[in-house]
């Protein structure tokens, strides 16, 4: 049996859009559910930047939502072997959209891909948060501490 890889530390920021007790979850448009799950928005922190900014960021990026901050909840690591060689120390935080006229179902996606690869389209959604058990790679980790009044 071979040593398992040495991993590289990668900051993520994920965001818990909550509205009306519904979670902003979103599905990969090309790919398949067995591959890349129901996901909430999330992406890496940049270099120098504070989790709370890209965490607003991110939801923007992907979703188009702006939101505001309803608190923090806390960090945790996910090692993602044996996808990549890669540990995410992931600060998660619950969020409100800014806008409450929201559209149920819409498009989104990311022209430029953050590892370089082809473009990426998704469709957004409103997830009951008592079915967002079904969250994928470890992304429903603090799910528990979400305050379901906002």
């Amino acid at each position: 049996m071979s040593a398992s890889p040495q991993r590289r530390l990668v900051r993520k920021a994920v965001g818990y859009v909550v509205n009306d007790g519904r979670l902003l979850v979103f599905t990969h448009d090309d790919l398949p559910l067995e591959i890349t799950g129901v996901q909430v928005p999330a992406g890496t922190i940049e270099p120098g930047e504070q989790p709370e900014v890209a965490v607003v960021r991110e939801v923007f990026e992907e979703t188009g939502i702006a939101v505001r901050i309803v608190r923090a909840l806390g960090v945790d690591n996910y090692d993602v072997w044996p996808s990549k060689a890669e540990v995410h120390e992931r600060h998660f935080f619950q969020l409100s959209p800014r806008d409450v006229r929201l559209a149920d179902r819409w498009n989104g996606g990311e022209e430029l891909a953050s590892d370089g690869g082809a473009p990426q389209r998704w469709t957004c959604w409103w997830l009951p948060l008592e079915q967002a058990h079904v969250l994928c790679a470890g992304l429903g980790a603090r799910l528990s501490d979400v305050a379901l009044e906002d």
